[in-house]
């Protein structure tokens, strides 16, 4: 299984990456917005996807993984087809809106399908390789955007959501291709937020969320630190960025050895915890250097924190597979991904106010905080595991 779900991440991320590049230049050239009206729709968006994240998981459960994840890409390959007939405010909303509930059904339908149709022992190394893939297809996507900004067309720019609504449908033909699996579901009715009341394993949607912070810290809080607080050259960061893509390409797989139980990824978010850890460190040392060991303490630090990406990752997928009940998959895997959604709304802000705005001290508050949470994942996870643990036992009794 893991070359069908490779290709059909790698053919998904491309056309991603296809219109994530461009998507500001289209929405203010072709669409007609300002940058404010185009941040409130993606945050109203944003919001929208988390608060249904749960409940759509649920209808996905309902619906079955791989029928829901089939639609919801057809949706999505559809919508990107849309974009080039929005003009307002309004009906770009409409679009965001929708694109954001087909996102979040198909992700709950892809990791719930996963679950399904992959043994417990090679989830994680094939959730690696499909890592690497998606890695590997948003560059050669964001390339494509680029080259069509590049060109300086209207007509191009135009084009980009076309040509990516085409590779979403595309992906879908490989989604309804993929072989079907049964499905567990229980016999009685389950409630729709069942998850949101498994308080212990909310808690490590929360703590993972906060260790998954590393992709704030690299695409928000970095830039504007290099810029603003150091004075190495601003194109360290098209460098720094290049690296982290190949180690995320070559060493996920590796990084993921071990990740298969709760344990093992208890283990690899502690270990992402320490890399996080010597990332804050390096950056903080960065504001007092000079050139050329500002430059070293930068790429010690993106080193650090690709490690930490490429742990924390592992980590993730050994926890939201071993601790999702398996009649509840798709519920449970929008209730993970709560974590990681709530600190993409706080995460940028908070870090970029505590190190570039306040202080560079404020690396130790980070540091911190990562620490904390990293400390309080292995007791979270076995707590949710003894509630399951009980809650199958007195079920074996009731029968």
């Amino acid at each position: 299984m893991a070359r069908p779900l490779c290709l059909q991440s790698a053919l998904y991320a491309v056309g991603s990456g296809v219109f994530l590049s461009g998507n500001a230049v289209f929405f203010t050239q072709v669409v007609g917005l300002s940058a404010a009206q185009v941040g409130l729709g993606i945050s109203i968006a944003g919001i929208l996807g988390f608060v249904v994240s749960v409940p759509l998981g649920s209808a996905v459960d309902h619906v079955g993984p791989r029928r829901a994840w089939l639609l919801a890409a057809l949706v999505e390959g559809s919508i990107y087809l849309a974009y080039p007939w929005a003009r307002g405010f309004a009906a770009f909303l409409g679009i965001v809106v929708a694109l954001a509930l087909a996102e979040s059904a198909g992700n709950s339908g892809r990791g719930a399908y996963t679950l399904d149709i992959l043994a417990s022992s090679e989830r994680v190394r094939v959730l690696a390789y499909t890592r690497s893939a998606l890695n590997l297809g948003f560059t050669l996507g964001g390339l494509l955007g680029g080259f069509a900004l590049a060109a300086g067309s209207r007509t191009v720019i135009t084009a980009i959501p076309l040509v990516a609504g085409m590779l979403m449908l595309l992906n879908s033909l490989l989604i309804s291709r993929l072989p079907k699996t049964n499905h567990k579901r229980r016999g009685e009715r389950v409630s729709r937020f069942s998850a949101l009341r498994d308080r212990p394993f909310l808690a490590v949607s929360l703590l993972n969320g906060i260790l998954g912070s590393h992709h704030a810290l690299l695409m928000v809080v970095f830039p504007l630190w290099l810029v603003e607080r150091t004075d190495a050259p601003n194109a360290v960061v098209a460098w720094l960025f290049g690296l982290n893509t190949l180690l995320a390409v070559s060493l996920q797989v590796w990084a993921a050895r071990g990740a298969e139980t709760v344990r093992g990824a208890v283990r690899a978010s502690r270990l992402a915890a320490v890399a996080l850890t010597v990332w804050c460190l390096a950056m903080l040392a960065s504001s007092a250097a000079s050139r050329w060991t500002t430059i070293a303490l930068l790429f010690v630090g993106y080193v650090a924190i690709t490690f930490g990406e490429l742990f924390q990752s592992a980590g993730a997928w050994g926890l939201a597979s071993e601790l999702s009940p398996a009649d509840q998959r798709a519920q449970y895997q929008g209730a993970f991904r709560l974590g990681h959604q709530l600190q993409l709304m706080l995460a940028p802000a908070a870090f970029t106010a505590l190190t570039v705005t306040w202080s560079p001290i404020g690396w130790l508050v980070i540091a911190a905080v990562v620490a904390l949470a990293a400390a309080t994942l292995g007791p979270a996870a076995s707590g949710t595991t003894g509630a399951r643990r009980r809650s199958t036992a007195a079920a074996g009794r009731s029968t």
